[in-house]
């Protein structure tokens, strides 16, 4: 990416704080920008309110979990989602319920990344 080219901003959901912060740490030192909520309510304003590039977002949360998220954001947007789970089992509601692409973990920062500029069209 050139400095030109302005920063795709990844959303990332996961109720885990420790996860929260490694992806952000990895995607950061891949030149991009990160916004990161343990919420999956908050995830859903955050799509309002920043506007994010693409979406990571944790199936298994407690209070509003990600097939509920799914659920929503889809009333009002189309913004890509790239569903994890530590249970591969996820995956056909995931997908079924929107998600554009599903990765189970623990997953290698390198297929993350390679699943974000696919769908970022990089």
């Amino acid at each position: 990416m050139n400095d030109i080219e302005k920063k795709k901003l990844v959303l990332v959901v996961d109720d885990n704080p420790r996860v929260l912060r490694f992806i952000e740490i990895d995607l950061k030192l891949r030149r991009f920008e990160v916004v990161t909520t343990t919420s999956g309510e908050e995830a859903l304003e955050l799509v309002k309110s920043k506007k994010p590039d693409i979406m990571l977002l944790d199936i298994i949360m407690p209070g509003m979990d990600g097939f509920e998220v799914l659920r929503q954001l889809r009333a009002f947007s189309q913004l890509p989602v790239i569903a994890f789970s530590a249970s591969h089992g996820n995956h056909d509601d995931a997908l079924r319920l929107g998600a554009n692409a599903f990765i189970t973990k623990p997953f290698h920062p390198d297929a993350m990344v390679r699943r974000i500029e696919a769908l970022l069209g990089h």
